[in-house]
């Protein structure tokens, strides 16, 4: 139970790990914002707050400050197998991933009955915006990351206490928006 399909508990073969061939439908290879599918980056704490960024692509350099800003070195932190993350043990950081490549989702490395190493946390969050912006067939660059803020915030209120929700209704209350207002902006 403590052993991953791919051999090493948190070893995934370099060979697989592209997941080349397995792309259905689309433009190969992972998006950009100039192929106009920019990249979402997200991050999670196990039953806490979450991050969510777009990208302007999937590169070490687009990621580094994103995960050095938000996470402290000395956490563990788990990933999948995209070779992306392969860096983190040099930038400080904990790492462990399950190899979904095969057929790993979970993984109880301390034979305890629990599956500690899992990515289902983040992926669970997922299902949110894509539920929601489904509908609309995509969203434009613009107001994508109003979009994300607005899923963000709505998955971090829940872990803030009552006060910050009575100081945010009251501000946002206090303000009144007009329709002229709203128009002479546009």
């Amino acid at each position: 139970m403590g052993k991953s399909s791919a051999g090493t508990p948190g070893e995934c073969p370099k060979k697989n790990r592209k997941g080349r061939g397995h792309r259905l439908k689309g433009a190969p290879g992972r998006g950009t914002l100039d192929k106009e599918k920019p990249p979402i980056f997200g991050m999670i704490q196990r039953g806490g707050q979450v991050v969510i960024q777009m990208m302007k692509n999937v590169k070490q350099k687009t990621i580094r400050p994103v995960i050095s800003s938000t996470i402290v070195p000395g956490i563990l932190v788990y990933t999948d197998e995209y070779g992306i993350y392969d860096r983190l043990p040099e930038s400080g950081y904990g790492h462990n991933m399950v190899c979904h490549s095969h057929g790993e989702y979970a993984r109880d490395e301390e034979g305890d009955g629990f599956c500690e190493v899992h990515v289902n946390t983040m992926e669970g969050f997922w299902s949110l915006p894509r539920s929601r912006l489904r509908p609309h067939r995509g969203i434009s660059q613009e107001f994508l990351p109003d979009y994300l803020g607005f899923f963000e915030f709505v998955h971090n209120v829940k872990y803030r206490d009552k006060r910050f929700l009575v100081s945010l209704l009251t501000s946002a209350l206090s303000h009144r928006t007009t329709w002229n207002s709203i128009r002479a902006t546009v």
